[in-house]
């Protein structure tokens, strides 16, 4: 009991193995297989609806209302003592513009173009980058490469922003929205089970362990039926 009493509630004692983050994507319903068919939206409307409850917290009012402005491509070094509540920036979902659900409220997978977001786990105190953003890029994991041929990233080129960075807790960083990147698969091949691989890319990071397909990267199948 004593022992317990020195340990901080608001940071952990030791933080120098911290791991690399691993990755996780929306919408996830029952496992890492998105499947539908355009002309059916049965098939494709609990996705859409799973990503518009995700994406409620990043509406732009709640995000201005809550978070504050911050300047981008710098790390959000915040001072104080460890209780005291960190202020959190601002990710409105407009960022992720086609993939926003504002446009386009199916985010695409009415058309066979669906969205897909990607965050990192939430570490704290990681500077993810070493000071250069992290990138996501995504490709055929396993088969014809020519089955995924065009993929959009958004916001900007499919970076996490260091603005978001370092993240001080659940109980401080109370108003903390990970950063998301979305990525749109524009032209996939149709009626085929495509295993896809997406991965950041990024000094410290790792994202081939064998042993761990969720460190650094994340592996699902799309299958997209007419």
């Amino acid at each position: 009991y004593v022992m317990l009493l020195t340990l901080s509630p608001y940071t952990p004692r030791y933080r120098d193995r911290v791991s690399p983050p691993g990755v996780m994507i929306r919408p996830y319903l029952n496992g890492f297989t998105i499947a539908f068919n355009v002309s059916q939206p049965s098939t494709w409307q609990p996705y859409v609806d799973s990503m518009h409850h995700f994406l409620a917290a990043y509406d732009d009012k709640v995000q201005e209302e809550k978070n504050i402005e911050c300047v981008p491509g710098q790390y959000f070094i915040q001072g104080g003592s460890a209780s005291e509540e960190k202020k959190a920036c601002q990710f409105k979902r407009s960022l992720l513009q086609n993939c926003s659900g504002i446009q386009d409220p199916t985010f695409g997978y009415s058309r066979g173009q669906p969205c897909i977001l990607l965050k990192m786990n939430r570490i704290i105190g990681y500077r993810p980058g070493a000071g250069v953003p992290v990138s996501v890029e995504c490709k055929v994991q396993k088969g014809n490469e020519s089955y995924l041929r065009s993929v959009d990233f958004y916001p900007g080129n499919g970076t996490f922003d260091l603005m978001y960075y370092p993240y001080y807790g659940k109980f401080t960083h109370v108003n903390y929205t990970s950063p998301l990147v979305a990525m749109h698969f524009t032209d996939v091949q149709r009626n085929y089970l495509v295993p896809i691989q997406c991965s950041l890319n990024g000094k410290g990071i790792i994202n081939d362990l064998n042993s761990d397909r969720f460190l650094g990267r994340i592996i699902f199948t799309l299958s997209i039926g007419k």
